[in-house]
């Protein structure tokens, strides 16, 4: 008894294992869909690889030039408005504009909203003027599929194209370097508070953190007329196939990682009663 018990435990912690792993990859295409102002019904749809949008849509960034995000700054003014500490170093990336993905499938008016979205369903939403108007400060937001250069300190990358570049493909904000002594081009957190709406900043507990905004692996770019209108918070469920035309969040690797460590947790429980 106690070895089938062992095998099944063995089993299910594979099989959590497995599926978190799966939505941590690298991705190397894009599903690019507008949704109507139901929420529900598709209007357009593309998919498109990253060798496909080097050839055919502008490039953001040369390969050389290093971009950097800002993480929570716990001492002192947590805006760091003179952008002096804890810089999140993205590489010397190159991608592509999420307003030139819009375009592919008929563009954003504003009211709009654009969602960038990850294959574990992570998701973060832009205004149409934080896309199609944006500030030099926090300049073009970018879906990155190349790194030239690694980066100095912190978080690896990977260099060269997706999947090599192995946190691609990646959100990055492709700021000007106005506001920084050292001339880095930095999206800092001053620039967060300066630039986009209060729905569309991120915090780490209290802190702002533009950092939190790289989202990693993005798989899916969304065009919602009239906004998005879904919970923030929640994951949201791919597009890409005939089955999902829905915005719900569906069962995912996290959450079932989650419902498979309680279910080996009841059975390792069950095991020491039947000692």
């Amino acid at each position: 008894m106690r070895i089938q018990l062992s095998q099944m435990l063995l089993a299910l912690l594979c099989v959590s294992v497995f599926a978190v792993a799966a939505s941590a990859a690298p991705t190397t295409e894009l599903h690019v869909v507008k949704i109507a102002a139901d929420g529900a019904t598709v209007l357009n749809e593309t998919t498109v690889d990253y060798r496909w949008l080097e050839a055919n849509l502008p490039v953001l960034g040369d390969g050389v030039t290093h971009y950097y995000h800002q993480g929570p700054v716990f001492e002192g003014d947590k805006w760091d408005p003179e952008e002096t500490t804890n810089f999140k170093d993205r590489g010397a990336v190159k991608g592509t504009n999420i307003r030139d993905l819009a375009e592919l499938v008929g563009g954003a008016e504003p009211g709009d909203e654009i969602m960038v979205r990850a294959a574990d369903g992570y998701h973060v939403e832009f205004a149409y003027q934080n896309v199609y108007e944006p500030d030099p400060r926090q300049g073009p937001i970018g879906i990155c599929w190349y790194n030239g250069d690694e980066a100095g300190a912190g978080e690896r990358q990977g260099c060269g194209y997706v999947p090599d570049y192995y946190t691609g493909m990646r959100l990055v904000f492709f700021a000007d370097n106005s506001t920084n002594t050292e001339g880095l081009h930095v999206y800092g957190n001053q620039d967060m508070y300066d630039t986009l709406p209060e729905s569309a900043q991120h915090f780490y507990d209290l802190y702002p953190s533009t950092g939190g905004l790289t989202v990693k692996w993005i798989d899916e770019v969304r065009v919602y007329s009239g906004g998005y209108h879904g919970e923030k918070g929640a994951l949201a469920g791919s597009l890409d196939g005939p089955v999902s035309r829905t915005t719900e969040a569906p069962e995912t690797p996290l959450s079932l990682a989650m419902t498979l460590a309680a279910a080996l947790g009841a059975a390792a429980l069950h095991a020491r009663r039947g000692a």
